[in-house]
């Protein structure tokens, strides 16, 4: 019963945590006038004092002695911070410019620039089904490069910015907190600066535009890092199969607030290239599961092999468990991300790797 209740709230954790990074673009109008740099960074200072307080509570800061002895990964670092700091701003212009439709669309296609970038840099081998996926997302590219009259580069941008990042995060293979916490700090003076200069030059916002104003743009740490706390609590009560299918939402949930609340124009080449994502996606989520369900029974097969053999039940339990955290119960990710956009931390690359290791950004 426990363990069903422990799945239970997993659950739920994993709605609210991709549920708050759809909604988001309620979110980032409301800082208007303020232009999309400087809600960047403001989100980049703020965040940093919402993640060192949630540091402070849970007692976790050895991995920083060992990130500042280590030269390479502080490189890592500064790099996804770049990254990510091209995906947050694009991200809050997008949505501040009647762009969430096409913004969504970068979500629904990440996962596919993730395997390409798998495949391109890494060598990753596809399976038949995902080569099928990856050339019908590319076929909706097109098909929306003709609808738009351009090609969809805001999208484009924030898919090949999000797995670019979630690439330099599998190598750092850091917490999502601490890894939260180190970009931050990186970005930290260089957005303090800007913000510095900014009310020097009297273009900040900040407090021209009242208490409230001031609030809400302090209020974009807490917007980063609650979904974060919720998407950890998540991936350690729930498989990652469930974590790869909930990774949908965020975007679904993007893409109809575009058409329902910004009223977004929709043409009919807009609905064809987004149902050929779809497509794509539905694609890569059938054959990840089926090829979990194989290796699943693969697993079960040997343990009973095992187990005939030697005349005992210790292979049927071993197999069993290894069964049950078969790695190829994975979904197709985003980006690390997840994703499914909302705080910034990426999914792992390439063909197997399907669900965020960390969470998606936005």
């Amino acid at each position: 019963m426990q363990g069903k209740n422990e799945q239970r709230a997993g659950l739920l954790y994993g709605i609210g945590a991709y549920g708050m990074w759809g909604v988001v673009p309620l979110f980032w109008p409301l800082l208007k006038p303020s232009g999309a740099i400087e809600i960047l960074a403001h989100r980049m200072v703020w965040s940093l004092g919402v993640v060192g307080v949630a540091l402070l509570v849970v007692g976790r800061w050895a991995w920083l002695g060992e990130l500042i002895r280590n030269p390479r990964k502080l490189g890592l670092i500064a790099l996804a911070a770049g990254v990510i700091t091209v995906n947050w701003g694009l991200y809050i212009w997008a949505v501040n410019n009647g762009q969430v439709v096409e913004a969504s669309l970068g979500y629904f296609i990440n996962p596919l620039v993730t395997i390409a970038m798998g495949v391109l840099l890494l060598g990753e081998r596809l399976r038949p089904v995902q080569w099928v996926a990856v050339a019908t997302g590319f076929l909706a590219v097109l098909v929306l490069a003709i609808g738009y009259g351009r090609p969809p580069w805001i999208s484009l941008t924030l898919a090949f910015s999000f797995a670019a990042y979630g690439l330099v995060k599998k190598k750092v293979n850091m917490g999502g907190l601490e890894s939260l916490a180190a970009e931050t700090a990186v970005l930290f003076l260089p957005a303090l600066g800007f913000l510095l200069w900014l009310g020097a030059s009297g273009g900040a916002t900040f407090t021209a535009g009242g208490a409230g104003h001031g609030a809400l743009l302090a209020a974009t740490g807490v917007i980063t890092a609650v979904p974060l706390v919720c998407f950890g609590a998540a991936a350690i009560r729930v498989p990652l199969s469930t974590l790869g299918l909930l990774q949908y939402l965020a975007p679904v949930f993007q893409f109809a607030l575009g058409i329902v609340y910004f009223h977004e124009e929709m043409p009919p080449e807009r609905w064809a290239g987004f149902a050929l994502v779809w497509l794509a996606l539905s694609l890569l989520t059938w054959d990840a599961l089926r090829t979990a369900r194989r290796n699943r029974a693969e697993a079960v097969r040997l343990a009973r092999t095992v187990a005939a053999q030697t005349g005992t039940h210790a292979g049927t339990r071993a197999g069993a468990q290894a069964a049950a955290a078969v790695p190829g119960a994975e979904t197709p990710g985003t980006a690390a991300s997840g994703t499914a956009p909302g705080s910034g931390h990426g999914t792992g690359t390439g063909p197997g790797a399907g669900v965020p290791e960390r969470a998606p950004t936005s």
